[in-house]
């Protein structure tokens, strides 16, 4: 803007510059010419009086310079000319300034040299005996004047110039300089220029407007973030070129190492199965593909933005089906599991059934062979029941009533019910502590108890020993169960929650445990927010301990 404000300002000084000269050369060229002709009419007068009064005496001795005078007889003749020899010149009897002075006494013309590139003038007077004197001067021609002052012209130009430019250059400056200075912030401010008021009173409406805007679209900015830095799913937003427009908190910390907004993609994920779907997607391909990254698995979803036939976008969505996939692998490992319990105990009974119909057993085995049905019937109506049990569990805890009870009482009458099953297997049992109140729901309470009494009866040694403690420990109602028996290695510690894991299964076979007993101690213990730790040694015992939040 200062440079065209600059440039007009120059333009009009040259022009206006240029225009004055002209019109005062004009001025002063019309003002000159008519000094001119008057001076020459008067000289012309004065010639032709002393002429008339001294004859040829008076041009003896008179100063011509600057002025031709000639002498022309009535009839035209030319009988004195003060530059060249008379006889040889022409008749003027046919010349205009002539013509006119005969005619009216006094005539006056001029004529246009090319060859000279001048006007000259001619004023003639009639003397009284009707001769008549012509006198002529030369005018120099506007073009002529020009080239005859073209130096000084010049130079005033340049002076004038270059004060044009200096002041345009100050002036421009000056009538930007409150421009430039505008406070756009704040526009009602700026009271420099009236003009600008109503610009400016647009600005501040605008201004509040936008500001308006931007808080709401920062508004929709800190929700749209929070929604998608809380979700699961990992969002990234790339441009047609790779590079990251958006990506939420889940897509970091998978993808990236660091904040990686603004940057290609390319240089920030090292997977080249990502890129690869990138890369596929930027041609206008929607894919999808399951990749393992780290100890997770998730799915990549990757969708061109498409506008106007053209890839504008792509929109990155992971999935995490790390936990779908091992909920998929342990519901097959429990159908496996379950088939297989079953199958063994379904081929004992069909096996002794076959025989007893076919008569092969002898009529003293019967009751063994009975016997071992109805064992074998018992061991798959408990691992039935185990399993109704766990479904139940794994479905929650809105069809179950939570009442307050006394942790010490359940695990009282558990340890008395126990006691026959203790002595059988030659294990003591006992129980120390004192009353400690949770809210639980009475059946899932009594379970994590007498599982946990249970395998410590049924994994214990000849002669050892159960401990079962329950209190209050820091604003917690706590049960332990430590026994003597053979205890846990720690590469199964991990494990020993998982349905149908048994850490010794030769025994397990023997003492006829289902395999799911401690699968219902964890989801029970689940429903009731409470929490399990495990001390165990092989050949030393082990101690189970349930930490269940106090009732109010």
């Amino acid at each position: 803007m200062t440079r065209r404000i600059f440039r007009a300002i120059c333009l009009v000084s040259i022009v206006v510059l240029l225009a004055s000269l002209a019109l005062t050369m004009g001025v002063l060229y019309d003002y000159f010419s008519g000094t001119q002709r008057q001076q020459l009419k008067t000289q012309t007068m004065l010639a032709s009086q002393g002429a008339a009064n001294e004859g040829w005496a008076y041009f003896d001795g008179l100063d011509t310079e600057g002025y031709r005078i000639t002498w022309i007889s009535p009839d035209g003749k030319v009988i004195y000319d003060n530059q060249t020899d008379a006889a040889g010149m022409e008749n003027h009897l046919d010349r205009e300034e002539v013509r006119e002075a005969l005619d009216t006494g006094y005539g006056e013309s001029s004529r246009y040299s090319s060859t000279l590139t001048e006007r000259l003038l001619y004023s003639a007077a009639r003397l009284p005996d009707g001769s008549v004197i012509r006198l002529s001067g030369t005018q120099y021609t506007m073009l002529t004047l020009v080239l005859a002052i073209l130096q000084p012209v010049l130079v005033i130009f340049a002076f004038a110039l270059a004060a044009s430019l200096l002041f345009a250059s100050r002036l421009s400056k000056k009538i930007v300089g409150p421009l430039n200075s505008l406070d756009l912030d704040h526009p009602l401010k700026n009271t420099r220029y009236p003009e600008l008021s109503p610009l400016l009173d647009r600005l501040d409406s605008q201004q509040r407007q936008l500001r308006r805007h931007a808080a709401e679209l920062r508004r929709r900015q800190e929700e749209l973030e929070t929604v998608t830095d809380n979700m699961s799913e990992g969002i990234v937003l790339l441009n047609e070129k790779g590079r990251v427009l958006s990506i939420n908190h889940r897509a970091l910390t998978l993808l990236c190492t660091e904040g990686c907004v603004g940057e290609s993609i390319y240089t920030s994920v090292s997977s080249k199965e990502v890129l690869e779907l990138i890369d596929a997607a930027r041609g206008g391909v929607s894919t999808e593909k399951i990749i393992d990254l780290g100890d997770g698995r998730y799915q990549f979803n990757t969708n061109p933005v498409i506008t106007d036939a053209a890839v504008t976008g792509i929109a990155l969505i992971i999935f995490d089906i790390t936990e779908k996939e091992r909920s998929e692998q342990m519901r097959r490992e429990f159908t496996a599991n379950v088939s297989h319990e079953l199958k063994t105990p379904l081929h004992s009974i069909s096996g002794c059934a076959e025989l007893m119909k076919n008569g092969i057993v002898r009529q003293e085995d019967i009751p063994r062979f009975s016997g071992q049905i109805y064992s074998e019937a018992q061991r798959m109506i408990r691992l039935v029941d185990d399993i109704i049990r766990l479904s139940r569990l794994d479905e929650g805890s809105d069809a179950m009533r939570f009442e307050r009870l006394d942790l010490y009482e359940s695990a009282a009458a558990t340890v008395k019910n126990l006691e026959d099953a203790a002595g059988r297997a030659g294990v003591e049992i006992s129980l120390q502590g004192g009353p400690a109140f949770v809210m639980g729901v009475p059946q899932l309470l009594s379970g994590i108890i007498f599982n946990l009494c249970d395998n410590a009866i049924k994994y214990n040694r000849n002669g050892g020993k159960v401990f079962v403690s329950v209190l209050e420990k820091e604003g917690r109602a706590e049960l332990s169960v430590r026994d003597t028996g053979i205890g846990i290695s720690p590469e199964h510690q991990d494990r020993i929650f998982e349905r149908f894991y048994r850490v010794d299964k030769s025994h397990s076979q023997e003492v006829g445990g289902t395999g799911l007993g401690l699968s219902i101690v964890k989801h029970a213990a689940r429903l009731h927010k409470a929490e399990i730790k495990l001390e165990s040694s092989p050949g030393e015992g082990s101690c189970f301990t349930v930490l269940f939040p106090a009732a109010d």
